[in-house]
Formats: structure tokens, sequence, C-alpha cells
């Protein structure tokens, strides 16, 4: 009877042990950090079921474990800790709930030799602009990932997803590299698993995971040191102002207030203008910073804390984990102005040179300035924020050259009476340049239209010799054309060869057709002219009014310089030079576009359309 009463007391210690086994631990964000960053502080996110109720202690002695975070939802906890005196190292979190233990090991790595000293992108620089669903497919076989709720691959379906991945724009550096461009900005590539529409990445599921069907962290890494190998930067896109409704920070969120109007859908106005209105009300600025962009973009609420330090903890932890040169942020205006300011200040003590460009989608220049950092217009408040886009001029480039110019408006005149606003700018060579977009129509809206190179190399001439660091839309160096009217998955149409089987593959010159190479070959003898140019980069800017039409400026670095003369006109044009002689130092000069010696009297004739780059 003693012996029968002794095992059954065993087995039940043994039954009351399994009852007590670790809890589990579904997210650790970030999952692991560096030792001896600038900012000592680090926040670690943990998710699991009803974990808030545990005493929370860590096993290393020089970590210290300063703030136990819980939130309404049980199933969170946040911690905040001080790495000042940190080195290296594996520890464990342990949580502790009566008998129950959970120990989570954490890692502090080793940072990089140099890592702080990022190189960010800037006026040298031209970025390319991929959507990597949409360029090429390297790996047919992440096309589709099990358990991912977007389980198919439709190229016949402009908003499915088509398989393009990290792989094929890796397979493709050479191509990119050849054509002279100098950095590459990826629309966004981290987890975006939404039930449809996640082709375009902007409604993020988890912001410390690349999207599975587009690779893996690590692969996105090697893509980086890829690119970096071939002279190239890397900017990665970054959204701060909403999330995807899957994302489980959403699904079972930490509390109400992480996400504006407590988690409920209230659609946003769009007019973002309200931040910089001096007479806007209360309730229009609300709706329009806190409203959704839809129902499946749940809006963070960056006022919490938690969620500002979740945010700008996951950018530096890209920057620092893959060696980004620069980050766009999408829909920078609809998020809360301080944290978006003391985010880009956080990134920038940490990374001195970084670039970080703001999607500023405003329809002035005066509006537009207020986001960049010092304006005057937006004082005492500072945005922080170097680069802005630059859309107005976008507008105005896709007007003018098509129209006939005056010298007093249309066509080439609207950009240099636009160029003569620039005064309001703190930083105009900080201005992000384009003439199309993933979300804008393309620079040609159909093939019919592609027929007009004129058109083409002007736009581009002004593009990459003007103010600012210039971005050009993947596929514009074979004329893909597309109207914004059409739907937003016909802007970003697959690149022609980057899957196998396709028809043609315009990678390869024998491939393209003769104006499609005419083309490439025009845009990509201007890049590689550009590139290490620094008259382009760093001089300044001298323009003149259009007369009869012609538009022309200097860019100036020290005793060299660059002419542009611009023929806005369909018909041919002789100027009297005299007006013009304190940018042109002698009196002959090599065109860039034909390599040929241009001699420059008393006149200057320049055919329809006609087009000079002179260099000095």
């Amino acid at each position: 009877m003693k012996r029968t009463f002794l095992v059954m007391t065993l087995l039940a210690l043994l039954g009351l042990q399994h009852t007590v086994s670790a809890a589990i631990i579904k997210k650790v964000a970030p999952a692991f950090w560096w030792a001896d960053m600038k900012n000592p502080e680090l926040q670690v996110l943990l998710y699991g079921d009803h974990i808030s109720s545990s005493d929370v202690s860590i096993s290393s002695k020089d970590i210290m474990l300063k703030e136990v975070v819980k939130q309404e939802n049980p199933n969170y906890l946040i911690l905040y800790m001080d790495l000042s005196e940190a080195v290296p190292q594996t520890f464990n979190i342990t949580l502790k709930q009566g008998k129950k233990q959970t120990v989570i090991p954490y890692e502090i790595k080793q940072r990089r030799a140099g890592a702080s000293n990022v190189e960010g992108f800037n006026s040298g620089d031209v970025l390319y602009l991929i959507m990597p669903d949409r360029f090429s497919n390297g790996n047919p076989e992440n096309d589709v990932v099990p358990g991912m709720l977007e389980a198919k691959v439709d190229r016949n379906e402009p908003f499915a997803r088509h398989g393009g991945d990290l792989t094929g724009i890796e397979n493709h550096l050479d191509y990119l590299s050849d054509l002279g461009v100098t950095a590459i900005w990826l629309n966004p590539i981290q987890e975006n698993d939404m039930k449809e529409g996640s082709y375009h990445g902007y409604a993020i599921t988890d912001y410390y995971q690349v999207d599975r069907r587009l690779g893996s962290n690590e692969e996105f890494r090697k893509l980086v040191d890829q690119a970096h190998a071939k002279g190239m930067k890397v900017v990665m896109d970054m959204i701060f102002n909403h999330c995807g409704s899957e994302n489980y920070l959403f699904k079972d969120m930490p509390s109400k207030d992480w996400f504006n109007f407590k988690g409920n859908y209230v659609q946003t106005t769009f007019q973002t203008v309200t931040q910089s209105d001096p007479y806007a009300s209360d309730y229009a600025k609300k709706i329009a910073i806190d409203g959704w962009f839809t129902e499946s973009m749940p809006d963070l609420n960056q006022r919490n804390r938690h969620v500002a330090n979740y945010l700008i903890q996951s950018s530096i932890w890209w920057i620092e984990y893959a060696g980004i040169n620069g980050i766009r942020q999408d829909t920078h205006p609809y998020a809360d102005f301080d944290m978006m300011a003391h985010w880009c200040k956080a990134v920038n003590e940490e990374y001195p040179d970084f670039n970080i460009v703001g999607e500023t989608w405003l329809n002035s220049n005066v509006l537009i300035s207020y986001w960049q950092k010092d304006s005057k217009l937006a004082y005492p408040k500072n945005s922080n924020l170097r680069t802005v886009m630059d859309f107005p001029l976008m507008e105005h480039m896709n007007k003018a050259f098509d129209e006939e110019t005056t010298d007093w408006n249309g066509g080439l005149f609207r950009l240099y009476d636009y160029l003569s606003q620039d005064i309001v700018y703190t930083d105009p060579e900080n201005l992000l340049t384009f003439l199309d977009n993933h979300d804008t129509s393309r620079f040609y809206r159909n093939d019919e239209d592609t027929k007009n190179l004129n058109r083409y190399k002007q736009a581009l001439v002004f593009l990459l010799t003007t103010r600012g660091i210039p971005q050009i839309y993947y596929g514009t160096e074979i004329l893909m054309a597309a109207d914004k009217a059409n739907g937003d998955g016909l802007l970003r149409c697959d690149f022609p060869g980057g899957w196998n089987g396709d028809p043609r593959d315009c990678f390869q010159e024998t491939n393209r057709t003769p104006l499609q190479n005419e083309a490439f070959a025009y845009m990509q003898k201007l890049l590689q002219w550009r590139k290490g140019n620094e008259v382009i980069a760093k001089g300044t800017l001298k323009h003149y009014a259009p007369n009869k039409g012609v538009y022309a400026y200097e860019r100036k670095y020290g005793n060299k310089s660059v002419v542009v003369f611009m023929n806005g006109n369909d018909k041919e044009q002789t100027i009297d030079l005299t007006p013009y002689q304190e940018i042109l130092p002698m009196a002959s000069a090599k065109d860039v576009l034909t390599n040929t010696k241009v001699d420059l009297g008393k006149e200057l004739t320049l055919g329809s359309r006609g087009i000079l780059v002179l260099e000095f």
C-alpha cells in the first residue's frame, strides 16, 4: 500500500511538472541587437499567450532591465534595457509565473567595423526604382509559400502576385551597373501576408521579416552586399503610417492606443496640407493624419511611445543588419510630425551620413518645402528630413516637353519658372526628382507616344543635369508605357525577360527593338557620364529665361562647368550668344551627347527640340 502511494505521488508530481511547462513565445522583436550603439536603450517586445503576469528577470550582469511594461492585452510584455555597459553576449530573459518558467535566449551581437559610417545616397547618385514582384523571377520555388494567405501567382492579373523576387534582382545587378545607375530603391520587401494585393508590399505584417515569396532576410543582406560590390547603394522602402490588417500587432492588439481611433476604421481625407495649414481646424487635422488609408491598412498611433520605439528600432535594425544606404519613407506627412522628426534625428545620430527621403506628395513647392530639414516655414518645428520628393517638378516635366515654349510661358518655361522659386527650399540639392514612379502614370502613357524620342531625350537630359537627386522608374530605359487611368497594376508591369519563357528578353540588346535600343543607349551614355561627375553632383546652378524657346543653364564646380542648351520648339531656332558669355568661358566646347566639338561664335543654332550638353 505504501509503495502504491509513493508511485501515485511520483506520477502526480510528473503531471504537475507537465502543467507548468514553459509558455510559447510567438514573437520576440527584435530577435537580436548589437553592442556599442550610440543609443544604449533597447526595447524588446514579447508576444505569447498570457505572459503579462510574469515576473521578468535577465541573466546578464552588465545589462540593466530598466522597465517592464504590461499592456491591456495579457499576451504582451515590453521590456526596456540599458546596454550602455554591455559587451557582445547571449543572455537569458526569464519569465516566471508561479512554478512555470520560460527562458528566452537573447543575443547582443558585435557590430561590424565602421558600421556607423554608412554612406547615404546623395545628389551624386541616380536611384533606380524597382517593384520586386514585377522585375524578375529568379527563384520560382518561392512563388507560392504554404500557409501564406495569397497563395497563387497569376501574371495575367494586374493585382495578383507575379513571382518576382530578390534573386531576380541580384541576377540583373550587372545590367543595372552597365546601365549606369548608382543606387537601387526597392518597393517594400517586408512581409505582406495579406489576402489580396500583397504584391506591392505596402501593408506590412511583420516589420522584421522579408516576405518569404521574395526571399529571406539573409538573401536580402546578400543582395545588398552584391550591390555594394558593384558600386551601387540600396534604398529600402518603409511604412510607419500604417501596417497590414493581418499584422499580429493589429489582429491581437497590445492595447487599443497602438492604433488611431482605437483600432476602428475611420477613412482619412488625404488632406495632409492640414499639417502646415495655419487655418486648419483640429477636426480636419485629426481626420487627415489619424484616418486610415483603407480598412485593410490600420493607422498606427506614433504618439504611443512604445509604437514609436518599435518603429524606430525596426529601421535601425535593418540598417545595422543589412547595411542599406537609405530609406524611402512612404506617406511621410500622414504620420505624427514630432515622432517622424525624432526618428530622422535618431537614425542620423547612429549613422551621420545616412539619408532618408520622405514621400511628400503635395501640389506645390511651398508645401513640400515645409517638410525639409531646417525649413523656415516649419520653424520652430523641424522635420529633420534631409530629402523630400519633388512632385510639382514631376508634373511640370510631364507637360514641358510636349508643349511649345514661349518667352513667357509653356514648355521649358515651366521648368525655368519653377526652379526660380527654389528660394523656398533650405536645400534644393536634396530634392528627389523623377519623371514617374509606381504610383503615377509612366512618362509615356501608351506605346504610340514612345515613338517621340525627342520628348524622352530632353526629359532625361534635364532630369540628369539639373539640381537634385534623380530617380528613374524601372523599364523607362526600354520605353515601358502605362496610364494610371487603367489601374495601378498596369503601372507595375513585368519587365520583359524577367521570367523564363518570356517571348522577349529586354535585358539583352539583341532582343530589344531599334527604338528601345536607341532609348537605352541614350540613357546609358548620360548615366555613365554622370557617374562620379562632381560638376553635376555638387555644382552651382545658373539659368536663363527661355529666349526664342531656348532654355540655357550652367552647372559649375571649381573651374569646371557643364552648360545645357535646349530648344523647346518644333522648329529650328538661332539665338544670339551675347547674353550667355558669363557661362561660356571658351570659344568652343565638346558636346557630351555626340562627342563633337561645337564652335560658340556670335550665334547658336539648335534644330527642332535640339539639345547640347557642353563640357568646359
